[in-house]
């Protein structure tokens, strides 16, 4: 091979494949100098190398105390949807979950509007968590294999929050999973990046299922009164 034709590329390939080549070769190694990341002057390379682990340390730093507030968020999440559902199964008048479901959110999680409707519960038939729901509502609710996070657009259960969302969670309520809705949650946000079409929905679906798990107690008609 000719001096011409020898490439960088050659020299990354002749130490790949002679990783001792610095450990013969010490002198050459205590010798060489590169630029100074940072700086217009030339450092050693054991000096630079010393630099690169400090970066990947002071990186590596970084994730771990964005893991650790990543956590701590977590658990303040856990304690929040812990309480709610507590609260939930605490409740002696299984009437009051709608409101209490609302009332819940809203406190726990800082929600700007939430609205629920509920169909085929007896026991809420005429109550106000039964109005303005048609055909249209439930066929919808059915092609609900997840929640809807994103913007409003022309989703028709965004007309039940009290406020214009700039985006919006809507959530298919069952009373057992794999049963046909019995409900819409739909959590309205002042911020549009609350709820974004590519972000997670676990923890929503966890809150549907919650949710309607605790609304299954009010899937037998009321009792009449004596």
């Amino acid at each position: 091979m000719t001096q011409d034709a020898f490439t960088a590329q050659d020299v990354a390939d002749y130490l790949s494949r002679n990783p001792d080549f610095f450990e013969v070769h010490a002198d050459v190694f205590a010798s060489m100098n590169v630029p100074h990341p940072h700086q217009a002057r030339a450092i050693s390379l054991g000096e630079r190398q010393i630099l690169t682990l400090r970066a990947r340390v002071k990186e590596h730093e970084h994730r771990l105390m964005q893991l650790l507030h990543n956590a701590g968020g977590n658990e303040r999440i856990n304690q929040s949807l812990m309480q709610w559902c507590a609260r939930m199964l605490a409740e002696p008048d299984a009437e009051r979950i709608p409101a209490h479901i609302i009332r819940s959110l809203s406190d726990q999680f800082d929600l700007s509007a939430i609205a629920l409707r509920v169909w085929d519960l007896p026991a809420l038939a005429d109550s106000e968590f039964a109005q303005d729901i048609d055909a249209d509502i439930r066929a919808y609710a059915d092609t609900l294999e997840q929640p809807y996070c994103g913007p409003r657009k022309d989703q028709e259960p965004a007309r039940w929050l009290a406020s214009e969302p700039a985006s919006l969670a809507i959530l298919p309520l069952r009373t057992v999973n794999g049963a046909a809705p019995v409900g819409l949650l739909v959590l309205g946000s002042d911020d549009g990046g609350r709820f974004t079409p590519d972000m997670g929905t676990a923890f929503l679906s966890l809150i549907a299922s919650l949710a309607g798990a605790a609304l299954g107690r009010l899937a037998r008609p009321a009792p009449e009164a004596a």
